[in-house]
């Protein structure tokens, strides 16, 4: 049995680091579910990091643009960290779009190479979804041709083959979501339910 913390109706082991990496396309529901994810987990004892894209972009990558190159480092980059932390038993959620196929598939080797785990989500909703809630005005900028090589309009993206979670965020409430993650975490042993630990 694993050390853990029974602070709550879900139990994360102490030992046990890993990266949940939200992927999808702009508005699709990654950053949310993020913020409902995190303090959820903080609640039961786990230490958590937030990697989340933007911000890293702003501290991490700041002077960056948005070629296949520098998208590709900045993702490679939160990958890099994200494997730090997770090597030290911290529990890494990443909210990046990420839409580069191979570049996903080299962070997972980094992290799987150190004996992490890396869980990939995607944030399934469509272009037509992430449209229709562009509070922002992007998706309607980058249809007018003032943000270039925006992805999903004129850049592309790159689903997901075999992803552990699929989450059809346009489709289904906000707490299915969040329950169809949790879920898959405990089933890995990633997180334990109290009722189990304690047998």
């Amino acid at each position: 049995m694993t050390n853990t913390q029974a602070t709550g109706e879900t139990r994360v082991t102490n030992e046990t680091g890993f990266v949940l990496w939200f992927t999808g396309l702009s508005g699709a529901g990654k950053s949310t579910l993020t913020e409902a994810v995190a303090p959820l987990l903080r609640a039961r004892g786990a230490r958590v990091e937030v990697l989340d894209g933007d911000e890293v972009r702003l501290n991490l990558s700041k002077g960056l643009g948005f070629s296949r190159e520098d998208r590709d480092t900045n993702i490679l980059r939160i990958g890099f960290v994200a494997n730090l932390l997770t090597r030290n038993g911290v529990a890494v959620i990443t909210a990046a779009i990420s839409p580069y196929r191979e570049t996903r598939d080299a962070v997972r080797r980094l992290v799987e190479a150190d004996g992490g785990r890396f869980v990939e989500a995607h944030v399934a909703a469509t272009l037509e979804e992430c449209e229709a809630r562009d509070v922002k005005g992007l998706y309607a900028e980058a249809r007018a041709g003032k943000r270039p090589g925006f992805t999903g309009i004129d850049d592309p993206y790159e689903t997901p083959t075999s992803p552990e979670i699929v989450i059809p965020t346009g489709q289904e409430p906000a707490a299915a979501s969040i329950a169809r993650v949790l879920d898959y975490l405990e089933r890995q042993g990633l997180i334990e339910r109290a009722a189990e630990a304690v047998r």
